[in-house]
């Protein structure tokens, strides 16, 4: 198991190093920030300066090894428009994007799962043909024109639903939340359901096409030939055998929805990450694009990680086989 870690350990640090080439090199070949800092009528000195000051006059590959330096000290550098340290610029937006994130993955998973083992257990029945057609429609409907339905429906027509915005907050050890004041929850509602929407698609089908395949198993005949009931067989056999897939979905969407909440965050003015990153991409402000996609980066590797690490938990066979 130690060296399972160590080993995957190892590999996620060689693929954070060609992350971070891959995303310095990338976003320094996109445009100049200082034709969007400076005014155009700037004289050639003042260019210079600005250019000077922030670095840009040296060759690529010196920057890239000033940024690696930072990096490892955990600075990121300093917004270009926003005048501050572009961690804490992160870490203030961060808590918006994760909890938003975070419900929509939790409301997928949770309604999702049910819906589909229940569509695999019973695959003829009207209900299950219902269920698989709405999660059809779930893939199909575009994310920014179902969020604006939300918006029109519930917002515009009803009046029952903020529109945007993150609402009233509470401060938990030093992070302000949403999901802790009625105000704050009820404007992460229409937001979190339009995250969810393809999330609970996928789980759908998943968990269908895992029970349907569990339910045909030897396994499952020989437990009802042992006179096990059909609700120990769904919840030790099914849940459990279907779990491992789950898991990786889970994590992967979880990191997913994280990372590209940009077009939800925007139709909803909601103060994330999202919202920052195209704003900075607007400024180009290449400290922030830089800190974010290497963010995302980070990101991915460590959910990879842990649900290998879960993996080997759940499945008994990959312990033998590490030990």
């Amino acid at each position: 198991m130690f060296s399972f870690v160590f080993q995957r350990t190892f590999q996620a640090g060689l693929v954070v190093i060609a992350m971070s080439m891959l995303v310095f090199c990338g976003v320094y070949a996109v445009g100049n920030p200082i034709d969007v800092l400076l005014s155009p009528d700037a004289t050639q000195e003042i260019r210079a300066q600005v250019i000077a000051r922030y670095g840009l006059d040296l060759p690529l590959w010196q920057q890239y090894l000033e940024f690696a330096n930072r990096l490892i000290h955990g600075d990121f550098g300093t917004s270009l428009v926003y005048g501050m340290p572009v961690g804490s610029l992160i870490l203030s937006r961060l808590p918006a994007t994760l909890e938003l994130a975070l419900f929509a993955v939790i409301l997928a998973s949770a309604v999702g799962i049910p819906l589909g083992v229940y569509a695999g257990y019973r695959p003829q029945s009207l209900a299950s043909r219902v269920i698989m057609g709405a999660s059809i429609l779930g893939f199909s409907v575009p994310t920014f024109w179902f969020g604006l339905m939300l918006i029109m429906v519930f917002a515009v027509q009803c009046g029952c639903m903020p529109a945007g915005g993150r609402g009233a907050t509470v401060s938990l050890f030093g992070v302000e939340w949403s999901f802790l004041t009625a105000d704050g929850f009820k404007h992460m509602l229409l937001p979190g359901i339009n995250l969810a929407l393809f999330k609970l698609s996928m789980m759908i089908r998943l968990a269908r096409a895992g029970t349907r395949e569990i339910m045909l198993s030897d396994t499952v005949k020989f437990a009802r030939a042992a006179g096990i009931s059909e609700r120990t067989i769904l919840l030790r056999h099914v849940m459990k055998l279907i779990s491992i897939p789950l898991v990786t979905v889970f994590g992967l969407e979880f990191g997913s929805t994280l990372a590209f909440a940009v077009v939800t965050e925007t139709i909803f003015s909601w103060p994330g990450l999202g919202k920052l990153i195209i704003d900075s991409i607007t400024s180009l402000d290449r400290p922030v694009m830089v800190a974010y996609l290497m963010l995302v980066a980070l990101l991915f590797i460590v959910i990879n990680l842990s649900v290998d690490l879960v993996y080997v938990l759940l499945d008994p066979r990959l312990r033998k086989g590490r030990s």
